[in-house]
């Protein structure tokens, strides 16, 4: 057997024991997903050789999210990781998605197969799983280029979910107004307000879930069209001081989208958001995120049948570059990983 190196030592694996540092090794990833509001709504098992992938309903947004759907997409965000660090090592990932309707809450389960050698793609987007961050601002003037934006629909293709630019400045327009117009509602609805709140840690705070107040710039910069950010701080003067003047574009517009909206969709649209998530990374191209029009049924609807050829919107992304890293935060492996 080769040697391996677990927790800082080397030792000379046996089968059992490379497998248990193998399927750690890809829920320690999987942790590291993005997830609406940082609320790491997922939890692990790992029992038989088999990852068990869960959805923590107690994470649940049940005022803006309550069909689960954000909370799936994060779950699935996660999978992609686990899958991606599999294959890193060395292994063919084995996935089946909801694989008991009897469990609802089991969203999929994850084994190791045969021995295949990594890929430079997967080589060089596993690399980005721990440097990619999540952007709360505008962007640099720099443009992305053509060919990186192809490449990240092609990323999503490559899941079955599509990813669509928005090249249309009035299409652009009308998605901001949708943005900020449900910002304004959700702002001004007190269920709403105190949802936001218990994921919105002040400065200082030791929680490693939610929002950090170092994760979003105190005074953010206008783009045009403006695209209204989540209010974490609500009025407080949380926030970074990085220096927002050179970062007022808007960037890119991109469109996810999924054929059906089913709780498979959802698991399959968190897989693709994390593949073009890190694809982009890889290359220096940072994402924001806007699902506050997500959340209203009659303005998806709109969004669905008037921009998504009847398709529905999973995900509404601004795409760039910065020059802040951004802070971000995960809980403790031990906290959401059994081991039987």
């Amino acid at each position: 057997m080769k040697s391996k190196e677990f927790e800082g030592k080397e030792f000379e694996a046996r089968p059992d024991e490379e497998t248990a540092f193998v399927l750690r090794s890809a829920v320690e990833a999987a942790t590291r997903a993005p997830s609406v509001h940082n609320t790491q709504p997922w939890t692990f098992v790992i029992e038989n050789g088999e990852i068990s992938v869960r959805a923590d309903s107690s994470r649940k947004l049940t005022i803006s999210d309550p069909a689960g759907r954000e909370l799936l997409i994060s779950c699935g965000a996660a999978l992609f990781d686990a899958r991606l660090t599999l294959r890193r090592l060395g292994y063919e990932p084995l996935v089946r998605v909801l694989p008991d309707p009897d469990r609802p809450s089991l969203l999929a389960t994850v084994r190791a197969g045969r021995r295949v050698a990594p890929d430079e793609h997967t080589l060089l987007t596993h690399a980005e799983i721990e440097r990619r961050r999540t952007h709360r601002a505008g962007f640099t003037e720099l443009p992305v280029p053509d060919r990186l934006v192809e490449a990240l629909g092609s990323q999503a293709a490559a899941e079955g979910v599509r990813l669509t630019p928005v090249r249309s400045a009035a299409a652009v327009r009308v998605i901001a107004a949708l943005t900020s117009a449900a910002q304004e509602v959700q702002s001004r609805d007190r269920t709403f307000s105190l949802e936001l709140i218990r994921w919105a840690r002040p400065p200082g705070g030791t929680r490693r879930d939610g929002v950090p107040a170092e994760g979003y710039p105190r005074e953010p910069g206008r783009t045009t069209p403006h695209f209204a950010q989540r209010d974490y701080a609500q009025g407080r003067p949380w926030g970074n001081d990085d220096d927002q003047s050179m970062s007022t574009s808007t960037g890119v517009v991109a469109l996810l989208t999924t054929r059906g909206d089913s709780r498979e969709d959802w698991i399959a649209a968190g897989q693709a958001l994390q593949r073009v998530l890190l694809h982009a990374s890889a290359h220096g191209v940072g994402a924001a995120f806007h699902t506050q029009s997500l959340e209203m049924f009659h303005l998806r609807e709109f969004l669905r049948q008037e921009l998504c050829s009847d398709e529905y919107p999973q995900m509404i992304t601004r795409l760039g570059f910065s020059f802040d890293e951004g802070a971000s935060t995960r809980r403790p492996v031990g906290e959401v990983l059994q081991e039987r």
